[in-house]
């Protein structure tokens, strides 16, 4: 097992190399002057080029990557050029509230998406069935974008249940952070009005981006669950008088899981780096309005830092299912 791991872990830190070159070729390779908009403006050629000094960029490829890499090394993101500010203090200011919405949207991916997939294949062919794979395809047809209009338009415009934008009203001052987390901060300082204020808004953008999610969970689980029904080893096991629960609940689900375990981790990836759209539509104030508002402006540093950070959670969440499949199934360990 400790083989295992170290494989892993070896190959996710070739992914992250790969991702830091990527970023960088990206960022130079971009058609927009960086030293220009760091200059402003009304700059001339003279302060253009002072910028371009400034900020390295008059410095060969090679001793650029190389104190790229460094400087990451170090968690230094570098400054954006827009506004001056320290690229990994606004991460670390704006990554809480999308990390948030994530695991919330995930939670409601995993705890639907598995028990209406077990529900399904028991129900095979049935009313129940159709239902929940004519909502599996539904979901996963669905543009977020316009999901997450709709959803505005009813819940916020028409019956004026839930707000449409923002983590907090207003008018209403945040708590002093202790995890970032607003619904978990709201809960540990035993604020209760705040923690109903954060919900509210959050479930509706929690929603657009879980649906993908839970459709993907649905499927899968339910395509995997009818072939695990059909098994020798579970018809051996009714034979033997095992209760149908324990039938579908430890044998059956416990081998239908290990393809379920792949699409959460993809989806959390996905999830991630599909932020920017239900970020915009919402005005969450997340890692992905932060580049969508960066890339606008011609920053490219706080693009590649919000690129590192969903690549990164992505080979987390990728390395943790892996870790996860040799765990349940031990023949993986050999791989």
């Amino acid at each position: 097992m400790i083989g295992y791991v170290l494989r892993r872990i070896g190959l996710a830190g070739l992914m992250l190399f790969g991702l830091v070159c990527l970023t960088f070729v990206i960022a130079n390779v971009a058609p927009s002057d960086p030293a220009a908009l760091a200059a402003g403006p009304d700059a001339g050629r003279s302060q253009i080029e002072q910028a371009r000094r400034d900020y390295g960029l008059d410095k060969p490829l090679p001793e650029q990557f190389l104190r790229y890499v460094t400087d990451l090394s170090q968690g230094n993101f570098g400054r954006s050029i827009a506004t001056g500010r320290s690229v990994g203090t606004d991460l670390a200011r704006y990554f809480p509230a999308t990390l948030e919405l994530v695991i919330l949207a995930m939670l409601l991916g995993v705890l639907l998406g598995v028990p209406l997939g077990v529900i399904s294949a028991l129900r095979k062919d049935g009313p129940a069935d159709h239902a929940t794979r004519i909502f599996a395809v539904s979901g996963i047809a669905l543009p977020p974008f316009w999901f997450g209009l709709l959803l505005q338009l009813a819940f916020a415009t028409w019956m004026g249940l839930l707000p449409t934008s923002g983590r907090l009203s207003v008018f209403t001052e945040p708590p002093e952070a202790i995890t970032g987390l607003l619904l978990v901060d709201s809960l540990l300082r035993g604020n209760t009005a705040l923690f109903r204020e954060a919900l509210s808004h959050i479930i509706l953008p929690a929603i657009v981006l879980s649906l993908p999610c839970l459709a993907s969970i649905l499927r899968v689980n339910r395509s995997e669950m009818v072939e695990a029904l059909r098994m020798d080893y579970v018809v051996a096991a009714r034979a033997h008088g095992v209760t149908p629960w324990r039938i579908v609940m430890v044998h059956a689900l416990k081998n239908a899981m290990l393809p379920t375990l792949a699409i959460i981790g993809l989806r959390w990836g996905w999830m991630m780096s599909s932020t920017v759209l239900v970020e915009t539509v919402f005005d969450w104030p997340g890692i992905g309005l932060y580049a969508v508002s960066s890339a606008i402006a011609g920053d490219f540093k706080p693009v590649m830092g919000v690129t590192l950070i969903v690549g990164l959670n992505f080979m987390v969440a990728n390395l943790i299912v892996d870790l996860l499949y040799g765990v349940l199934d031990p023949r993986l360990r050999r791989a």
